[in-house]
């Protein structure tokens, strides 16, 4: 059973929405990973989305992005998604592993990555495509950091990276699954004012988090996740001692004791 609370926003067909997400469903062989997901988010949104791990909620974000083949309705900005795979209005950024910092990249190239939807793909980058990276790398406080190599960054910086390459796809809406994991309370605190400020520009960010203090604190509204949608709305409700119960089992409100 999901718990509906404080009117959550779910309006298909809202022409406000960035997000649609209806009846998102999905099966790995005879394992049902999710069922019958249904939410909307709109513009500028801070969006925490907390579950046990294997609740689903890599699983939905894959889902969203069509990286994963699914039931249900997806659209983005008004346009429905069904059949497509490339869905460049939403960015998703996955949990990170030490591969990423191995990998033979700079920060201006894995920026610059973010504009192939605007060219064709045996085109070189224009001037147009540099300037719009050098811009999104100033939003995430990574400015003059185009020749650095991804192994010469933190965690928080690597993290930041990923987020200039969403900006410049321009996608509405960000996907993190488990972007604040493994980062110190400085760089998580850093990172959050990275993500308000996007958000006062209009773009609506998704974060997976496991840190329940953290999600009641600092983010706007609240998905709670285990293999459907149990919760929606404002943290204070859906990270109350029942729903968390529903969603982790006893004992787990005691995470988001102050």
């Amino acid at each position: 059973m999901t718990h509906r609370l404080a009117d959550p926003p779910h309006d298909h067909g809202n022409v406000h929405s960035l997000l649609d997400v209806v009846g998102l469903g999905v099966r790995y062989g005879t394992t049902e990973a999710l069922r019958d997901v249904s939410f909307s988010v709109g513009r500028g949104e801070l969006i925490g989305v907390i579950g046990p791990n294997g609740a689903g909620k890599s699983t939905m974000f894959k889902a969203i992005c069509g990286l994963v083949n699914h039931t249900g309705v997806v659209e983005v900005n008004g346009v429905h998604c069904h059949g497509h795979t490339e869905r460049m209005d939403i960015a998703y950024i996955p949990q990170r592993n030490d591969s990423d910092l191995h990998f033979p990249i700079t920060v201006g190239e894995l920026v610059l990555a973010g504009r192939r939807r605007f060219r064709r793909w045996w085109n070189r980058p224009t001037s147009d495509d540099r300037a719009v990276a050098a811009q999104c790398l100033k939003k995430v406080f990574l400015e003059g950091a185009d020749d650095r190599a991804l192994s010469e960054l933190s965690g928080g910086q690597l993290q930041r990276a990923y987020l200039a390459r969403a900006l410049a796809q321009q996608a509405s809406v960000v996907l993190l699954d488990e972007a604040l994991s493994g980062v110190d309370q400085p760089t998580t605190l850093e990172l959050l004012e990275v993500f308000r400020s996007l958000t006062t520009e209009g773009t609506s960010l998704l974060v997976a988090t496991h840190d329940l203090a953290l999600a009641r604190r600092r983010f706007d509204r609240c998905l709670a996740v285990n293999g459907t949608l149990r919760g929606d709305g404002p943290p204070d409700q859906v990270l109350s001692v029942g729903l968390l119960e529903t969603v982790f089992g006893s004992g787990a409100s005691d995470a988001v004791a102050d």
